[in-house]
């Protein structure tokens, strides 16, 4: 069974590179462009969320914080990522798992992507 991931980012092109090359890789993958999607999740939980920082009118950190405060989706990792280096530190503020900074390589999204739904594998 495919891995589900989800991909919010309020730039239509990134949303179209990134699920295309995770989708080349054999995963599942939903995208967004805003973080509403998050309040609906419920019964099909994503193996990962990469989370955009800075999303026209909200704040990517703000989203992780509360995924990471709701009893059903604390365990899911989230990567936030973002083309400001001064946020690279944003993860732990907020409880984010990971930071991947764009732009990224191919090979960078997928090794993180892996690290992260393939822990024993990886990790």
């Amino acid at each position: 069974m495919k891995k589900h991931i989800l991909v919010i980012d309020d730039d239509a092109a990134i949303l179209d590179v990134v699920q295309e090359i995770l989708t080349l890789a054999g995963y599942h993958v939903q995208t967004s462009l805003n973080g509403t999607c998050l309040h609906a999740l419920e019964s099909e939980l994503p193996a990962l969320i990469l989370l955009d920082i800075l999303l026209q009118g909200e704040d990517g950190r703000e989203l992780c914080q509360q995924l990471k405060w709701r009893e059903q989706t604390r365990h899911i990792p989230v990567i936030l990522f973002s083309a400001h280096v001064p946020v690279k530190d944003a993860p732990g503020e907020c409880g984010g798992d990971d930071f991947l900074s764009k732009p990224f390589r191919i090979k960078e999204l997928l090794e993180i992507v892996a690290k992260w739904t393939n822990p024993k594998q990886n990790g």
